[in-house]
């Protein structure tokens, strides 16, 4: 089965601080993306921190879950499915830096998917992205 990568990269017009505490709060980030995220589990030192697990979807059958498996104040979440989900080897990883009072967000996904089909691995890396994409961008124009 073939690894995916989805890379992402998005400008907001506001301070690191602002755009990482809603970004790396679940439920907040359930609403950008336009998701039914829940956070199920609170994080050791931070409520979204390491530890912390997020429920992602509908009813149980049709949910996944991941947890946060880094997390540094207004620069890194790193993150990994935990429970369910048509794709395993999961790694999510948003990176952000700032200059000049902007923030940039590095967002990296890489996964495999469970399933042996041909070309499954890239449509859903290509409807994650777009999914993701347009929420995170809709977000950015907030800032501007």
């Amino acid at each position: 089965m073939s690894r995916q990568c989805v890379q992402m990269d998005v400008e907001f017009n506001a301070p690191v601080e602002q755009v990482f505490a809603v970004l790396s709060d679940h439920e907040a980030l359930g609403k950008v993306l336009g998701a039914d995220f829940t956070r199920i589990r609170d994080g050791q030192e931070h409520v979204n921190g390491v530890g912390s697990v997020r429920r992602i979807g509908g009813p149980p059958l049709m949910s996944f879950e991941e947890t946060v498996t880094a997390f540094e104040p207004n620069r890194l979440v790193e993150y990994t499915v935990s429970r369910g989900s048509p794709i395993k080897n999961h790694l999510g990883r948003m990176v952000f830096s700032e200059h000049a009072g902007k923030t940039h967000l590095h967002y990296t996904i890489e996964f495999e998917p469970r399933l042996p089909l041909p070309f499954s691995g890239l449509l859903i890396a290509t409807g994650l992205k777009r999914m993701m994409l347009r929420g995170l961008r809709r977000f950015a124009r907030q800032y501007n």
